[in-house]
């Protein structure tokens, strides 16, 4: 039972505390509205306090649709909703349209957890799409960071975000919603394979289950669990090897790092600067490599977002280039 299954996700990876109080990220969609009606299941006995929030990000017809099912839902519920909309269309004309949805996306829920003073946001994430984005990261090119996909619980700043659901097959959640008679709102484009994760969800992973392995998504999640731990005590080393620097790395004692470390200190680093490591590259990281190995002194490699990197003879310098 699915009730059952998230207890005990809760309770592996300790997701909640008692009294926590918790802001649910919830589409209509059937993944949000299933880890509504699991947590507000949940309430009593663990004494939360949910608070329901909506974006629509105003990207397909009918999404005000979509913001009116969730309140409704809300009011059956009992519990307090918050909603905003956004063009991220508009937006999206001065960069990546997937990367502005996502920061729009955390933005709006970020706030929302300052202005109620909420301590957790949760999301629905399920064991399928944990598969599906480990397979996409596969194919595009990863290390073990990209590669340690859809934690069940992370940090970004200052922000706590958990997935109870990520053990959660999507056809338990397909009949668990059957069961409480409950239908969600069902997007249209999820069945068009002009998009790359369509395109893995509806045809390479059947394949796959067919024809190589029928438990093919719990190995791909389990080992998105594997190699999110290895990454996590890895960081850790990284993190303690610059300690106590800001923004430069002394290169006598970057040199006597394994290799490994090496890497995620310059991640680490280049994070500092830019706030995440996205859009870092394995080329980006072989360029760093060469910098340092190869090139004079004053050489400078530049990485995304003006982040640059500049070899003095000690050290090496990362910065943000100022903008004209």
């Amino acid at each position: 039972m699915i009730l059952d299954k998230v207890k005990k996700t809760i309770k592996r990876y300790k997701l909640i505390n008692k009294k926590d109080k918790i802001v649910i990220g919830v589409s209509g969609g059937p993944d949000s509205v299933a880890l509504l009606y699991v947590l507000n299941n949940l309430k009593r006995e663990l004494g939360l306090s949910l608070h329901i929030a909506h974006l629509d990000h105003m990207l397909r017809e009918g999404s005000a649709r979509d913001r009116e099912y969730v309140q409704d839902l809300a009011r059956r519920l009992n519990l307090p909703f918050t909603s905003a909309r956004v063009n991220v269309k508009e937006l999206a004309k001065r960069g990546s349209l997937e990367e502005i949805a996502r920061h729009v996306r955390l933005g709006f829920l970020f706030k929302v957890v300052r202005d109620i003073k909420a301590n957790k946001i949760a999301l629905g994430h399920n064991l399928d799409d944990r598969a599906e984005t480990v397979l996409m990261r596969i194919l595009r090119g990863a290390g073990l960071y990209g590669l340690s996909a859809i934690l069940p619980k992370r940090n970004i700043a200052a922000y706590r975000i958990i997935r109870p659901l990520i053990e959660v097959r999507r056809k338990e959640i397909v009949a668990f919603l059957k069961q409480k008679k409950v239908k969600p709102r069902i997007d249209a484009s999820n069945s068009e394979n002009i998009y790359f994760r369509n395109k893995v969800r509806n045809r390479l992973l059947p394949l796959l289950e067919k024809e190589y392995n029928q438990n093919i998504k719990e190995i791909l999640s389990n080992m998105a669990e594997t190699v999110g731990c290895d990454y996590d005590y890895l960081s850790r080393v990284a993190r303690r090897a610059t300690k106590n620097t800001a923004t430069k790395i002394n290169l006598k004692k970057f040199l006597k790092l394994h290799p490994a470390i090496q890497r995620l200190v310059v991640r680490q680093m280049v994070a500092k600067i830019k706030g995440d490591m996205r859009r870092l590259t394995f080329q980006h990281t072989k360029e760093i490599e060469d910098l340092i190995l190869n090139r004079p002194v004053n050489s400078i490699v530049d990485l995304p977002k003006g982040v640059s990197v500049i070899k003095r003879k000690k050290y090496l310098s990362f910065f943000r280039k100022k903008s004209r």
